[in-house]
């Protein structure tokens, strides 16, 4: 998919890697949907910087774990940019539990993990289906994580939630297909945000992995926009994670 004069909606479009795939998409020429749920400010800043560059973006508010959100928001997309052609399911939460205390993984912080990691995607995916279907042509790009392939990760629920995400990937191309294709990237640790205070343990960590560096979130947008244009692609689940899973 040539990815110029595209329309392309990234959920958690106003920070980390969501940000930086909004911008790459605008460079590519894609109008660009920043979605957002409570990061107003930011999705916001996103834009702007799209638009002082010449693209064209806009910012939406929707808590994808929210169907009917979810439809809202595609409907303000289509009537502002007429259809969308790429969605990046980007948004995804934690939480911070050690991973051998089972007892402090509740019940809320599995509802709340999946109803965005997991149901939030489903939710995106087939809201925009249709308008992919009718046009003969789409891609989406789930963003799952290497803690969904080794089990391991902030929390036993967001790992969990992340393995899911991948299942879902591959269920979806497989449902989607032949007009749209679906694929995920799986990243390992990026520097963003989250990172904050933990600036030691992060530096630790890029002396062990082969590359002796963390990803940046522009390393995970490039490989989110090669997925999009990408046409021989779909279901499969890519690892960007400067060799931290070996």
């Amino acid at each position: 998919m040539d990815l110029n004069n595209k329309v392309a909606l990234v959920t958690g479009g106003g920070t980390g890697i969501g940000r930086a795939t909004c911008l790459a998409l605008a460079q590519r020429g894609a109008a660009v949907a920043v979605n957002y749920s409570r990061s107003e400010t930011e999705a916001q800043e996103t834009v702007n910087a799209i638009t002082l560059q010449g693209g064209n973006a806009l910012a939406v508010q929707a808590n994808v774990s929210q169907d009917t959100e979810v439809h809202a928001m595609v409907q303000t997309i289509v009537s502002q940019f007429g259809s969308i052609d790429a969605l990046v399911n980007n948004a995804s939460i934690t939480r911070h539990i050690p991973m051998d205390d089972l007892e402090a993984v509740t019940e809320e912080a599995w509802d709340e993990l999946y109803a965005v990691n997991v149901k939030g995607m489903f939710y995106c995916a087939r809201a925009v289906a249709p308008l992919m279907k009718k046009q003969r042509q789409g891609a989406i790009v789930n963003v799952g994580s290497i803690a969904g392939l080794s089990g391991a990760g902030s929390s036993l629920p967001y790992a969990v939630s992340k393995a899911a995400v991948h299942g879902l990937t591959l269920s979806l191309a497989k449902a989607l297909a032949p007009e749209i294709r679906v694929s995920a990237v799986a990243p390992g640790a990026v520097a963003t945000r989250w990172w904050a205070g933990r600036e030691e343990q992060m530096q630790r960590l890029s002396g062990n992995v082969l590359l002796q560096r963390i990803a940046t979130p522009e390393d995970i947008a490039k490989m989110i926009c090669s997925m999009l244009e990408q046409e021989a692609m779909t279901g499969q689940i890519i690892t960007v994670d400067s060799g931290q899973t070996l």
